[in-house]
């Protein structure tokens, strides 16, 4: 398992220092991250509905694995990590 910096990003070097800030849920960027299995999709549209109704949605984006027998790679999970300050995960079935 991979674990990524949840203050935003890839962790810091070690001579580096983190800005740490809290999340806000209101604006901040989120991503909707699929397992790709049956009913995921219908999941995700629900709580994508359900943020619209407090927030824009125009940063929250889908993203799905190609497969649900095959975990993400390495490129999506980089990608997430950098792009959004929070990964809302939906695991159908």
């Amino acid at each position: 398992m991979r674990i990524v910096n949840p203050t935003f990003g890839i962790s810091a070097a070690a001579d580096e220092k983190l800005a740490v800030q809290p999340l806000d849920w209101l604006n901040d960027p989120i991503a909707l991250f699929s397992n790709s299995k049956p009913n995921a999709r219908e999941l995700m549209d629900g709580l994508k509905a359900k943020l619209a109704a407090v927030r824009s949605v125009d940063n929250i984006d889908f993203i799905y694995k190609p497969s649900a027998s095959q975990p993400a790679s390495a490129a999506v999970i980089d990608e997430v990590a950098h792009k959004y300050r929070a990964a809302l995960l939906a695991l159908g079935d």
